[in-house]
């Protein structure tokens, strides 16, 4: 964060994904905007956001949920702008399909140890051996290749895996679900708490102001979100959008704070994370 004359400049992070840059959209491009606030965007995977929230080096940035509580003594989560919603989670997959006790003897590619994928996975399959961290993208062609036994997909691969001939081991949104009937949280925004109560409340609007700016004018990010998408054609880039860009991601709502809650909780009870934490949101009450 720095100041020009009477704007304060503000780092802002977020994923290539077209989830994101559809969401980010209008508020890159100044069609929605915060009084006296400016952003310049970082665009970055999702376990890098997390590795540079954990170093605080940005004012504003996507995260895991799954890395969220330890970076609680910096940040505050925000309420738009993420991402949960129900029939969206991270799958394992596999040349072949095996057993769920049959994880623990398995080479698994994850995403990043920070990722809520990885949580996930080892709250599913607590036996299961630290995963072999790779950059998402990677991920599937490894297993194809043999290079590991499992992947931990996320993004547009669950859309993508028949192609390279692989198969659904399990599908931890859904594990998720029936066990907690809750959505899945996958990623969130985060504000350092250095910026003020006043600043953070600026900064959540106006995310939801572009949220909604996406949402009723769905085709005016499309040039932005093909620039980022890579080799992902437009209807996957569709597909991606529609699956993590919800009501949700306009405000989490008391629906999306208790499968927070509920995440964090199971997580504490697990030994992954401390128990005792800094409140999550602005209002202590509500998580």
């Amino acid at each position: 964060m720095h100041r020009s004359d009477d704007t304060t400049e503000l780092t802002l992070g977020y994923s290539p994904c077209p989830n994101d840059t559809f969401i980010f959209h209008a508020l890159v491009h100044g069609i929605e905007h915060a009084e006296g606030l400016r952003f310049t965007e970082r665009l970055e995977d999702v376990e890098t956001l997390n590795r540079l929230a954990a170093r605080a080096e940005l004012d504003v940035t996507k995260i895991s949920y799954g890395a969220a509580p330890g970076l609680l003594a910096d940040y505050v989560l925000l309420r738009s702008g993420g991402a949960l919603g129900r029939g969206c989670g991270p799958l394992i997959v596999a040349r072949e399909p095996f057993s769920r006790e049959a994880l623990a003897g398995k080479r698994i590619a994850i995403p990043g140890r920070n990722t809520t994928a990885n949580l996930l996975l080892r709250l599913y399959a607590p036996d299961a051996a630290p995963g072999i961290e790779l950059v998402y993208s990677d991920i599937m062609p490894a297993v194809a290749r043999g290079e590991v036994d499992a992947g931990l997909i996320i993004h547009e691969s669950r859309f993508t895996y028949p192609q390279h001939g692989l198969t659904r081991v399990v599908d931890l949104g859904e594990w998720w679900e029936q066990t907690t009937g809750l959505p899945i949280p996958l990623g969130g925004i985060m504000a350092r708490r250095a910026l003020g109560e006043e600043t953070i409340r600026a900064v959540d609007d106006a995310i939801r102001r572009s949220v909604e700016h996406a949402f009723e004018h769905p085709d005016a990010s499309r040039e932005y979100v093909r620039a980022h998408a890579q080799e992902m054609d437009d209807a996957v880039a569709r597909q991606h959008i529609d699956l993590y860009v919800n009501p949700f991601s306009v405000d989490v709502g008391d629906q999306g704070e208790r499968a927070i809650r509920e995440l964090f909780e199971r997580a504490a009870r697990a030994g992954i994370i401390p128990a005792d934490h800094p409140a999550p949101f602005l209002h202590p009450a509500t998580v």
